[in-house]
């Protein structure tokens, strides 16, 4: 087969990006090399220890955490506050873990070149109905990424899932996606996709201690994030490394502990990227963004769909399904065996519903046969509105109903995503398109000078070399008392000139519009 090369629009600048000065604890190679250039040797259990430590303490700062340590090492009481509740310590931390002197003083040591976390939380915005919560969090070079926290409460059990951001912007330029209007501004590193787990844990473990829900069975499993999905702002194959090193920081069991199934990397399809993951995390879920049943289609709403064949993303997808199973049993399925493994664990297709030709009845019998057979989930996304180019909108209920009776008649187990958020701009971008904008618009209001104001102007303040913000008058302000008089003659006579110029352009303007409207009517 021939190689295939990646084909995405022009990024905005380069994706690598500054390291953050402090930088972040959660930075593992960063603390290594830190750590070895002051002569600190430790074995990897005792680097394991640090963080499964700063883990059941939430990520507090470094000096109170070792001053919490200390506390703990002498068996005081612990201050004011308590190790919150988490799933791999569920009682108060007596130092468990041992750490070395060494280590200790390298943490408290204000000059180490370190902390905790390097990015805050900008925005935290929450639905009327309280299940999402979005999330703008500011990073250390002033960029910001989005992360979306969505609890599901239910009867028989509840939960919390994470939506993360991998990227600042994308290279993809999916068409009806607001982060695809920014380009591709920088990769987030491992460290900067781990702490928007640590803000949405830190919410929802404040949310369990004020509301005392930590023992009702309605709410229960609702202090910790126990899904995460890469279906933020950016391409997770595009930032390959960083993304598989965050996955296996949360399936690590010494510190958040996910199920390996309960992590899902989504990606609109690179394929030699897909068969990478395959064969480095096959236990993780995998999410292929299709959006349309065929080729062409496809690469009109995604134009990076243009270097990938449909075909080849499907068998890639299909063969990431399998590769776990072909793990655990250690050899290859028969047909009917397949058959019958597959439906334990299922890859998914992504496709967002657009009033338009990819979701019509034609499209859903496309989708359907490009799936049969496959058990691929099928995931139809309600598409929330976004300010993009072309004014996209959804189709009704009743049409994705038919819609996804048409994909399940091809045996193809075929949901509707629920629709969570839509009052708070949830979806993948809006909300810092939206700032961003809003910040361009105030920029220019304030840097707007009027035309009166201009004219206003003294030569004193012209020759000024200071620059001098003029503030914008209204039509009110501008028109002062006659009886004010001009601060000299030749300031008058600067002004006259340009206005008996300006009047009589437009007075020509006005006498050529007129004779061409009546030349016009005679005939």
């Amino acid at each position: 087969q021939p190689k295939e090369t990646m084909v995405a629009p022009k990024a905005k600048s380069n994706r690598s990006r500054s390291l953050p000065n402090p930088n972040s604890i959660l930075d593992r190679p960063a603390l290594l090399k830190a750590l070895d250039e002051r002569g600190i040797v430790l074995k990897s259990n005792q680097i394991e220890g640090l963080y499964q430590a700063l883990h059941r303490e939430h990520y507090p700062p470094l000096q109170k955490f070792v001053e919490k340590y200390h506390i703990n090492e002498a068996g005081d009481d612990i201050p004011d506050e308590t190790p919150l509740k988490n799933r791999i310590g569920r009682k108060k931390n007596r130092n468990k873990i041992q750490l070395c002197k060494q280590l200790l003083d390298f943490l408290n040591d204000p000059n180490n070149g370190f902390t905790t976390i390097c990015s805050k939380v900008d925005l935290a915005s929450t639905s009327k109905d309280g299940t999402t919560t979005k999330l703008a969090v500011r990073l250390h070079d002033n960029h910001v990424v989005e992360s979306v926290l969505m609890r599901y409460v239910k009867k028989d059990g509840s939960r919390a899932s994470l939506c993360v951001s991998s990227q600042v912007g994308c290279a993809m330029g999916c068409t009806f996606c607001a982060t695809g209007t920014m380009g591709i501004r920088g990769n987030l590193s491992s460290a900067e996709i781990l702490e928007q787990m640590v803000h949405a844990n830190r919410i929802l473990a404040r949310e369990a201690i004020e509301q005392n829900t930590l023992q009702s069975e309605k709410r229960k499993n609702l202090d910790l994030v126990r899904n995460v999905v890469f279906m933020g702002m950016g391409e997770p194959l595009n930032n390959y490394d960083n993304v598989v090193e965050a996955c296996r920081c949360l399936i690590d069991r010494k510190r958040w502990n996910l199920a390996h199934g309960k992590i899902t990397v989504s990606t609109v399809g690179v394929t030699p990227r897909i068969r990478e993951l395959t064969r480095d995390l096959p236990e993780v879920s995998l999410a292929l963004s299709l959006h349309a049943p065929n080729q062409k289609m496809r690469s009109e709403i995604v134009p990076a769909a243009k270097a990938y064949k449909i075909e080849g993303l499907i068998d890639a997808l299909d063969q990431h399904m399998m590769a776990y199973l072909k793990n655990r049993r250690g050899m290859e399925y028969s047909g009917e065996e397949r058959i019958q493994e597959s439906s334990k664990r299922r890859a998914m297709i992504e496709y967002v519903m657009l009033e338009g030709p990819t979701s019509s009845f034609e499209c859903a019998h496309q989708l359907g046969k490009l799936c049969e057979n496959r058990h691929l989930v099928v995931n139809l996304i309600p598409y929330n509105q976004t300010d993009v180019k072309d004014k996209l909108r959804c189709p009704s209920i009743d049409h994705m109903r038919k819609f996804q009776e048409i994909v399940t008649s091809y045996k193809t187990f075929c949901t509707i995503r629920r629709t969570m958020g839509a009052d708070i701009a949830s979806a993948c971008g809006q909300l810092v398109v939206a700032k961003e904008k809003e910040a361009k618009q105030k920029e220019l209001q304030k840097e707007a000078i009027d035309i009166e104001d201009a004219a206003l102007q003294t030569s004193a303040e012209r020759a000024s070399k200071q620059p001098k913000v003029v503030k914008k008058y209204s039509l009110v302000l501008a028109t002062k008392s006659a009886t004010e008089k001009p601060k000299s003659e030749s300031d008058l006579e600067r002004l006259v000139k340009p206005l008996a110029i300006a009047t009589s352009i437009a007075a020509t303007c006005f006498i050529v519009t007129a004779a061409i409207f009546v030349r016009q009517s005679r005939r």
